[in-house]
């Protein structure tokens, strides 16, 4: 166990639970994650490890016992006729029988029907009459000679979710993290490797739980498939229920007219719908309208009456373009059905979340370390929708007043949920309220930007907010940053909107068009780049400044790890890329020394050496004895210095055994972390640069 871990177990003792063990016991049984971890919390939660491993069987037994299997419900069947009574974990919904007054459980695994329950359990589970719950009920079986009678009795019925917690305790227990181990905590719980991940990135997995934390909080993300959009809807809370999007209609969603019955907003937390996009879909107008106005004003008519609810709407969907492409054709909006693709119902929308930007899944990226048991943070979360943290930034900042009042709700709400899920307790500095901030405002951007594509009737907004001193500060998307040329047309106008000075400067273009102008005369310049940012390479970034230079001293402490010494090759890629065939270079490397493998990456610099000998480079390198060097900076001998505050491990972790991946085979379509760079003269010229 790490620092972190033993943290986590020390302050949230039977709360945790290690996160590969819900692979282990899961097996082939279609269950959701919160099932398995409310076993896991049960036998599991301790950091002991020889209890861990009982606790694992233990769990394992009662599946292999209780949980039913679709094709192995006729035995289970059987075991409960032969032995009277029977404990099962099973997925039950209920509905009303009012020919017979009575209600009736249905047991979707066991495929069994019209078991009777009585009307106390219903008042205390009412979701057992909307979507179902999965539960831990004992059955009993009673033969009885009258036909219309079922042998099937429900003697108890117990929903798989925590029945109390002590918030107080969570709020003290969070005082004793930093807000990086917290952050890292809740990714861990997520069932993610916070390691695999830079700040943005994690904040983003954040943004998912918000939904969950506020009351009609609207959400969006689009993106490539195989990013995960959709696990949190199904697996992480009970609270929530994922449902897909082409079997979404009036009455499952609202109110059945006909029968009085409200729909699944009036009893889940988050109503997520899967599979959102595709142009051909077909979809019922009457449901965007009723959406249109339930997402604006919290309420749905039923005949007369108008009835209000609180679910959170979350849409998901995969899209077939790349941004760029997107950009330029039409907007970010643009995969979705024609009836949704209506700019009143997406300006309701509260975030985007830029599917582009998130990884896809890959193996390594799950956690091994320990986070909250899921249903144990889902009720944390739940109990938070009682809490408003929207105006936690109003004694730092205030928002530009040309912002509209829907546009503000956006940014609030989204603001809001992050405090939640990361300050609980407050106690935000003036910093980390801004950066949350400058991410909730990014979010709500992203929405209204397309907006002003596909209609035009929208006014331009300038996203902006005032620190305490009244310094305007702007806020732009990174799609803005990497793509100013394509970004800020307007499709509706057809026309080409204006673009900054300060957007060209500080945006490298798409990973198709080279990032270095081709400019005569090489200049000072400092240049800042965002996380996830693409479109990034050594050629483009640094390969002008190395060009016609002979000797080359690169100082970075960690040149050490495979990564880090393939970076370094990489860049000695660059240098021959640019070097004239007839002309040697020579590189010079000053590194430190790994402690645990020094001799094998000796082993990797000898390699180098010899390959960079046959094609003219001459590669030498030292360690640094002092153990001093925390520098990170190129010199070249004709003139330049160029100063790395990350040295060359500026782009984020990427498949590196795959060699079908193009981030594999090229640097601009790999993410980079956040970094920045200075290129100084530093005199010397010897080619009169």
């Amino acid at each position: 166990m790490n620092d972190l871990d033993q943290k986590i177990n020390t302050h949230f003792p039977g709360l945790v639970v290690r996160k590969d063990l819900v692979k282990t016991v899961k097996g082939n049984a279609i269950v959701p994650s919160y099932v398995l971890e409310y076993l896991l919390g049960q036998y599991c939660a301790t950091s002991d490890e020889p209890t861990i491993q009982t606790g694992i069987e233990t769990v394992k037994d009662i599946l292999a016992k209780h949980y039913v299997h679709r094709n192995e419900a006729g035995l289970i069947r059987s075991n409960i006729k032969e032995k009277g009574r029977y404990k099962v974990i099973d997925r039950i919904s209920v509905d009303l029988n009012d020919k017979k007054d009575v209600y009736e459980a249905q047991f979707s695994n066991l495929g069994i029907k019209e078991v009777l329950v009585d009307s106390g359990t219903v008042k205390k589970h009412p979701k057992l009459l909307v979507g179902g719950v999965w539960c831990i009920a004992d059955l009993e079986y009673e033969f009885t000679e009258d036909k219309s009678a079922s042998p099937w009795v429900l003697s108890t019925l117990k929903p798989i979710q925590l029945s109390h917690f002590d918030f107080d305790g969570y709020v003290e227990a969070r005082k004793q993290f930093t807000t990086d181990e917290w952050i890292d905590m809740l990714v861990q719980s997520i069932g993610f490797n916070p390691e695999m991940f830079g700040k943005r990135s994690k904040l983003t997995q954040l943004i998912r739980l918000i939904p969950f934390c506020e009351r009609n909080y609207n959400l969006i993300e689009l993106g490539p498939k195989g990013t995960g959009k959709s696990h949190i809807y199904s697996e992480f809370s009970p609270h929530g229920i994922l449902i897909s999007g082409g079997e979404v209609t009036v009455p499952k969603l609202f109110v059945n007219n006909s029968t009085g019955k409200i729909g699944l907003v009036g009893y889940w937390d988050c109503v997520a719908f899967d599979e959102f996009a595709g142009k051909q879909k077909r979809v019922d107008k009457a449901l965007v309208d009723i959406m249109k106005n339930y997402m604006a004003n919290k309420s749905f008519s039923r005949g007369v009456e108008t009835l209000g609810a609180e679910a959170s709407m979350v849409f998901v969907g995969n899209t077939q373009h790349t941004v760029p492409y997107m950009l330029k054709h039409s907007d970010l909006f643009c995969e979705l059905p024609n009836k949704f693709y209506d700019s009143a119902f997406l300006d309701r929308i509260h975030f985007y979340i830029p599917g582009w930007e998130v990884d896809i899944i890959r193996g390594e990226m799950f956690s091994n370390g320990y986070g909250f048991v899921v249903d144990y943070l889902a009720e944390i979360l739940r109990s938070l929708r009682n809490h408003d943290y929207s105006d936690r930034y109003k004694e730092h900042f205030s928002l530009s007043s040309d912002i509209s009042t829907r546009d503000r709700d956006g940014i609030n709400k989204t603001f809001s949920g992050l405090m939640k899920i990361l300050f609980p307790h407050g106690g935000a500095t003036k910093e980390e309220v801004e950066e949350l901030l400058r991410f909730a405002i990014e979010g709500r951007k992203r929405v209204k930007d397309q907006l002003m594509r596909i209609d035009s009737t929208y006014g331009n907004v300038r996203f902006a907010y005032l620190d305490a001193g009244g310094q305007i500060k702007p806020v732009t998307t990174l799609e803005e940053e990497e793509y100013p040329n394509h970004y800020h047309k307007t499709i509706a106008g057809g026309e080409e909107g204006a673009i900054t000075d300060a957007a060209q400067a500080s945006a490298p273009p798409a990973p198709s068009e080279p990032l270095a102008p081709a400019e005569p005369v090489l200049k000072e310049k400092h240049l800042t780049f965002q996380e996830n940012q693409k479109g990034l390479s050594f050629d483009a970034l640094l390969g002008p400044y190395l060009k016609e230079a002979t000797t080359i001293t690169v100082t970075d402490p960690y040149i050490r790890l495979f990564y880090q010494t393939r970076n370094f090759m990489e860049f000695l890629e660059t240098v021959v890329k640019h070097k004239a065939p007839d002309e040697e270079v020579s590189v010079h490397l000053v590194t430190t020394e790994d402690e645990f493998k020094g001799e094998q990456q000796k082993e990797n610099f000898e390699k180098i050496k010899e390959s960079a000998s046959a094609v003219g480079v001459n590669f030498t390198w030292e360690f640094d004895g002092t153990g001093t060097i925390h520098a990170r900076h190129i010199l070249t001998d004709h003139g330049w210095k160029i100063s790395l505050d990350r040295g060359l491990d500026i782009f984020q972790h990427y498949e590196m055994n795959d060699a079908f991946t193009f981030a594999n085979r090229l640097q601009q379509y790999r993410p980079c972390k956040a970094f920045e760079v200075t290129f100084i003269k530093t005199g010397g010229s010897k080619n009169g640069h």
